[in-house]
């Protein structure tokens, strides 16, 4: 078994035809939604597509009996509610026993007595729609109308399409005795109504390839055949759904404070604490000094300017070209304004992270140094 899906499963028909003369008709194991959506569009068998098979050869199906040892395949709510649905639990590769052949014939004169006046069919299957399944009805055949057991061995496997493969199924119709039909008119147990009144279907772009495929109904309850489109006023912690059935959260939350849209991202509020980061404040007021600070330390006075530039009167006379143009004092320095300048220099490291990107330095002089071109 792999992937809940039956051993050899897909090696068989899904359905056969009916047997001629009779109101049988055998077919594998329907599955459940879960089973077959693992599987390709062009091989998922379940209780609705076995209704479509029968109604292509404008057959009508009346009673399905479920010769199989388990319930996990499919469920009485998988069942369309048109048909009624019989369970008799029958062990595979031995011969069924006597009392499992007796329910089956009581089960089936039931169904031909309530539906004496129609056409409908009985669908039986096991895991196969093979063994178990073709034991039952040549048995049947054999006790009950009489039919030859090589005749109705034959008349099975030219309908299932498949030939019983067990031998010891095969000596036991040929050679074994007849079964008892006493109490074969009896009831034992009702059969029960399918649950299911809306058909799961499949949306799809490639019918061949295994996808995620969800389901998505038509009725009543749900009325579309698609996938209803994305709310614009999503809600950023509401799990919404597409179909009812899956619940699909959102990827990521979303920031604090951020205006949510489920396609792009819009910038946060300035006033919001995503706006600038924290404690910026408080590192501004730390490492930038004041204004009076600023130029008490940066910012040399008009002496020392004239003390540090000035030459002497000893350099000017000696010097033709100062004779020649008389010196001028350098102008006064600019006020500083509140921004940081790109050419300062003296200070430390926590300072440096203020002055900007662009800012130049010179490592080898160890304060403020201004070039005039004026002598």
């Amino acid at each position: 078994m792999k992937r809940g899906i039956p051993d050899r499963w897909l090696d068989y028909k899904a359905v056969g035809k009916r047997l001629h003369g009779t109101r049988f008709i055998a077919f594998k194991v329907p599955l459940k939604q879960s089973l077959n959506r693992q599987l390709p569009c062009s091989d998922a068998f379940g209780p609705w597509e076995l209704l479509d098979a029968l109604n292509k050869e404008n057959q009508e199906l009346g009673l399905i009996i479920d010769l199989t040892f388990t319930t996990r395949y499919y469920k009485l709510e998988d069942v369309p509610d048109s048909l009624m649905f019989v369970k008799i639990f029958t062990a595979g590769h031995d011969v069924p026993s006597d009392d499992a052949i007796l329910s089956f014939k009581r089960a089936v004169r039931r169904f031909l007595r309530d539906n004496a006046e129609n056409d409908k069919l009985i669908g039986v299957h096991c895991t196969h729609g093979l063994n178990r399944t073709g034991y039952l009805i040549c048995r049947y055949l054999i006790d009950v109308d009489g039919m030859d057991p090589k005749e109705a061995v034959e008349l099975f496997n030219s309908s299932r399409g498949h030939a019983v493969e067990r031998q010891n199924y095969l000596d036991d119709l040929r050679c074994g005795p007849k079964r008892s039909n006493e109490g074969m008119e009896e009831s034992e147990q009702e059969p029960v109504r399918g649950l299911a009144t809306h058909r799961a279907s499949y949306t799809t772009s490639d019918s061949n390839g295994r996808d995620d495929r969800r389901p998505h109904f038509s009725g009543s309850r749900y009325h579309s055949r698609s996938f209803p489109p994305i709310e614009t006023n999503h809600h950023p912690h509401r799990h919404h759904s597409h179909d009812g059935l899956l619940p699909t959260p959102p990827l990521l939350p979303p920031p604090m404070g951020a205006h949510f849209h489920p396609y792009r991202w819009m910038p946060p509020h300035p006033d919001s604490q995503w706006g600038r980061p924290p404690g910026s404040e408080e590192r501004r007021s730390r490492y930038a000094p004041s204004e009076p600070e600023r130029r008490s330390r940066y910012a040399p006075s008009e002496p020392e300017r004239r003390s540090r530039y000035a030459p002497s009167e000893p350099e000017r006379r000696s010097s033709p070209c100062l004779q020649a143009d008389r010196w001028r004092a350098p102008p006064p320095l600019p006020r500083y304004s509140a921004r940081w300048t790109n050419e300062s220099n003296g200070y430390d490291r926590r300072e440096e992270e203020w002055a900007g990107p662009n800012m130049r330095h010179h490592h080898t002089q160890t304060h403020r140094v201004e070039t005039y071109n004026d002598y």
